[in-house]
């Protein structure tokens, strides 16, 4: 059991908290262990960690809630604390610190796991808004596995061999296979959100109602061969599609296509973790900032959907009038349904995936690559910092845009219907896409529409 949604019993909840805490730690340990010290402490990118720094941190942030906060026990590093402290260090000066070895690391976060297993295994998860439906527990895991992908990120930023394999994920099939299309979402209202996920973090909370007018949107994410049409067609050299700064990061920069791609003997090329390929035309596209997929939705004709549009395509069952937890329903993801969890290194191609569709034929909401909206990162109606500001409220305003839906670098811990992230405009080393949508008739009084 990987998700404790609708479970009450301490025992099933202590079985998911240990379950999703050592599934963190043995995706921790393939990502740290496949290289060697000196690639560990090296920072391959200013815009990422050393390796060797997320995995202390993890230690770090497990121990102040889990062994302090939780079991109200003293510090066992009290002087690695401001080391470790995201807040306090850019990325870009973590090098310089005076980080743990990459053995003393490893030991330090292993110790440290090892007895907030024995906190879980004692404490009665109830009592506080920490221990209840093991919250804390739950924070953790979510918290390692969203360090994870920032470490898989900066594997995929490393040059030369990189040590990852995986199987391919599922071909597309059935009748939306390599198909781009679009459905109509009625218009009407929704609720946004949840007051009911117990491990839903503060920004997705409280469920709200919100009404969105009628819209359509892509029945697939926005693919490879789509995105070379863009190109094809001069999309990077024509400023009518480009918000200002997008346009200006474009000319600044010299960009003509995503991020880690370039043009050889007439062919796309691009790098996917140490290997060049072919661009693989039927895969989402992947690496581009939000101003690049606001321009091609506007070159398309279309724009990108708001936050709102995507979590009632993903969630909203016109049937029922009711929000479920994924596209596909209540159920937890599985390998059928959603690719997730790293465990194809890629995403899958348009189309794949049929068995997680929404009830109006989505697809690929759920997994393969971040979707970027229009949206800008801001609180819903009654929103309640916890269990601390940094999480989620310093970040609130216009800076930030939102991404919906997760990718293959997310693990199902952290991700749901309801799940947002952020991220600057121009971040293009995520693994991101997007979709388009576009303004349709209202149709909240068309018989049959659905909407109650």
């Amino acid at each position: 059991m990987s998700d404790p949604s609708g479970v009450t019993d301490p025992e099933s909840l202590r079985s998911s908290a240990v379950d999703a805490l050592l599934r963190a730690r043995e995706r921790t340990a393939g990502l740290t262990d496949c290289v060697d010290d000196g690639e560990l402490t090296a920072q391959h990118s200013p815009l990422m960690s050393p390796l060797v720094w997320d995995l202390a941190h993890i230690g770090n942030q497990e121990e102040l809630w889990l062994l302090r906060t939780v079991a109200g026990r003293d510090a066992m590093r009290p002087e690695i604390d401001s080391v470790y402290d995201a807040f306090e260090h850019p990325r870009a000066e973590r090098p310089s610190l005076p980080l743990l070895a990459p053995a003393e690391a490893r030991v330090y976060a292993a110790d440290v796991r090892g007895r907030a297993l024995d906190v879980l295994e004692r404490s009665p998860l109830r009592g506080t808004p920490l221990l209840d439906a093991a919250f804390a527990f739950g924070m953790v895991a979510q918290h390692e596995q969203q360090h994870d992908e920032t470490m898989l990120i900066t594997h995929q930023l490393r040059r030369g061999p990189v040590a990852l394999t995986a199987p391919p994920p599922p071909r597309a099939t059935g009748p939306a296979a390599g198909a781009a299309g679009e459905v109509l979402v009625p218009g009407g209202p929704f609720t946004m959100g949840t007051s009911t996920e117990p491990w839903a973090l503060d920004n997705e909370r409280p469920a709200h109602h919100r009404f969105v007018p009628a819209f359509f949107i892509d029945t697939v994410p926005v693919s490879n061969g789509a995105y070379l049409d863009f190109m094809a067609d001069g999309g990077y050299a024509d400023a009518r599609w480009w918000a200002a700064e997008g346009w200006a990061q474009i000319r600044k920069h010299d960009l003509s296509a995503p991020l880690f791609w370039r043009r050889e003997g007439g062919q796309w090329l691009r790098r996917h973790f140490g290997v060049v390929e072919p661009v693989p035309e039927d895969e989402p596209v992947l690496h581009v900032s939000w101003y690049e997929a606001d321009a091609y939705a506007r070159w398309a004709g279309r724009r990108l959907p708001t936050e709102a549009e995507w979590e009632k395509a993903a969630r909203h069952d016109p049937a029922s009038g009711r929000s479920t937890r994924y596209p596909w329903g209540d159920a937890d993801p599985t390998p059928e349904t959603a690719n997730l969890g790293q465990r194809h290194l890629r995403p899958a191609p348009v189309g794949a995936y049929a068995a997680g569709a929404s009830p109006l034929g989505v697809r690929q909401l759920i997994g393969d690559v971040w979707e970027w909206t229009s949206s800008d990162f801001l609180p819903y109606p009654g929103f309640a910092a916890f269990p601390y500001r940094e999480y989620s409220e310093v970040f609130f305003g216009g800076a930030h845009k939102v991404l919906r839906g997760g990718s293959f670098a997310v693990d199902p811990v952290a991700c749901r219907g309801t799940f947002r992230n952020w991220d600057l405009p121009v971040r293009r080393q995520i693994f991101a896409g997007f979709r388009t949508a576009r303004d349709a008739p209202d149709t909240r009084h068309v018989p049959g529409a659905g909407v109650s």
